[in-house]
């Protein structure tokens, strides 16, 4: 969580309120307790929005 916050530069609950609203990459569980996202999920999600800002 900490690196996609650092990558995304959102903040822990807006993140989860985008993976609730089916507008951000689901994570993955890991353990019991323990999520993870898929490196390459949260790249092509970065590359989406720097496209629609573009008008692309």
């Amino acid at each position: 969580m900490p690196e996609v916050m650092h990558r995304t530069t959102y903040g822990k609950a807006w993140i989860y309120r985008l993976i609730a609203q089916g507008c951000f990459p689901q994570p993955v569980k890991i353990g019991s307790r323990s999520i993870a996202f898929v490196e390459s999920d949260i790249d092509d999600w970065i590359s989406q929005r720097i496209a629609e800002s573009r008008g692309e």
